[in-house]
């Protein structure tokens, strides 16, 4: 076997590898000898075959690959370790050409990762927005809706109005929805069915039917009716209309009796929103201080991590569809998009995944963070206090290796946001300025 390292690039090392034929023909006897065992040859005991009889039975090529499957990983094994290269992943092995065999294998190296010196790192981090009065109304606001008696009223269909209706819809004269009784709120700028269906019901008196037809968006979720015109017949049974309840005293201590006032329902409001903006423009500072910190590194890292992200991506999203009964060939079809046109479309959010999963990974290395069992207990049963009867049921879930170690780099995550957001803000010491500080 000769070996030959053509360049190592993009965190890749090429290798060719040329097979000695006696190499080749040792293989062939090998799975001959494994093949023979198994083939059925008229007028031969099984496994009793010669060669040239297994050969013409099951076809020479048929032999020679065997052969290859089985010779070419050994032989990549014997290269790699030759080269005293450390594979990160499997290599792809190529046939170049059968004779002699020559093939090449492209080997996944370890990333690499070059830090800055991000404990230089100075940023500021942006103030809370502050609660303005609009939002605490607003928030009243949705209060009141959520707790809206409903009237019958005898005047046409208008938005905000709440009615139950008879449907009956047809594409190309097939039915795909017949529901009596269906009870729906007439909101802005949320469809039911289709866009523009809200729109079509305004203006309707009780017990009056109306027909009309619109067009299912080309991005519809499910692929078999996007892009398509539908026939809706709509027979309007019953119209309310929501009465709000006055905003005093009274309702205040209707909706939670820990509040007896308004002015404390509107204070307990206002402090939950600046608790929000505040978490908001920590969580934004962090960003900041991350993205920052993966521009001034150096990364190089093989291309499979990317594949494997893109991997991980898409199975998420089909594992959505199956729960929402659509499969990824109707998804793909509803997007007008193929299997590898999808896949190029989320490189980028893969490689940026990829990128940032491995700069915080060895930030977590440098500054030695690590997360311990009980932390992973306690975050467990903090994800599982609220969980009533479905508590052991979710414990049991969360405490399987694999969960648990998902939590875990969770966890180590959340200290390195942490860590790097004191730095930058200048709140703490580095651990290098922390240990010379002990040494003196």
């Amino acid at each position: 076997m000769k070996v030959t390292k053509e360049k190592v690039e993009n965190g890749q090392a090429f290798l060719t590898i040329e097979m000695e034929p006696a190499e080749v023909e040792e293989s062939l006897t090998k799975s001959y000898t494994r093949l023979v065992k198994k083939a059925n040859i008229p007028g031969f005991r099984k496994g009793k075959a010669p060669r040239a009889i297994l050969e013409r039975y099951i076809g020479k090529d048929s032999l020679f690959e065997d052969a290859v499957n089985h010779l070419l990983p050994e032989a990549c094994e014997k290269a790699i370790d030759e080269q005293k290269i450390e594979a990160f992943a499997r290599p792809h092995i190529e046939i170049a050409q059968t004779e002699p065999l020559i093939f090449k294998a492209t080997v996944p190296l370890p990333p690499m990762v070059k830090l800055a010196d991000y404990h230089q790192l100075r940023l500021a981090p942006e103030p809370a927005k502050s609660t303005e009065e609009d939002e605490v109304n607003t928030v009243i606001e949705q209060l009141r809706r959520q707790h809206a008696t409903w009237e019958p009223v005898e005047r046409p269909v208008d938005f905000d109005d709440f009615i139950v209706m008879d449907i009956e819809g047809s594409i190309e004269g097939k039915t795909f929805i017949n529901q009596k009784g269906v009870q729906y709120q007439l909101l802005r700028d949320e469809p039911f069915l289709v866009p523009g269906f809200a729109e079509q019901l305004l203006g309707v008196k009780r017990d009056e039917e109306k027909e009309f037809k619109l067009q299912f968006p080309s991005d519809y979720p499910k692929g078999e009716l996007a892009g398509k015109e539908a026939s809706f017949k709509v027979k309007v049974v019953e119209i309310k209309q929501g009465k709000l309840p006055e905003p005093n005293d009274e309702f205040v201590q209707q909706i939670n009796h820990e509040f007896k006032t308004m002015e404390s329902l509107r204070g307990q409001i206002s402090s939950n929103l600046k608790l929000r903006a505040e978490e908001k423009a920590r969580i934004d500072f962090e960003e900041h201080v991350i993205d920052a910190v993966i521009e001034q590194a150096e990364l190089e890292f093989p291309p499979i991590l990317v594949e494997m992200e893109i991997d991980r991506i898409l199975d998420q999203q089909l594992r959505r569809l199956q729960v929402g009964g659509d499969t990824l060939e109707e998804y793909l079809k509803s997007i007008k998009k193929t299997g590898e046109e999808l896949r190029e479309e989320l490189r980028p959010t893969a490689t940026k995944r990829v990128t940032r999963s491995l700069v915080l990974g060895k930030i977590a290395e440098e500054e030695k963070i690590e997360v311990s069992d009980s932390e992973v207990a306690a975050e467990v049963e903090s994800m599982t206090k609220d969980a009533g009867e479905k508590k052991d049921e979710l414990e049991k879930f969360f405490n399987t290796p694999s969960v648990r170690e998902s939590i875990g780099q969770f966890l180590i995550t959340r200290k390195v946001r942490q860590r790097l957001a004191e730095i930058a803000s200048g709140s703490t010491m580095s651990k290098e300025a922390e240990q010379k500080g002990e040494d003196k």
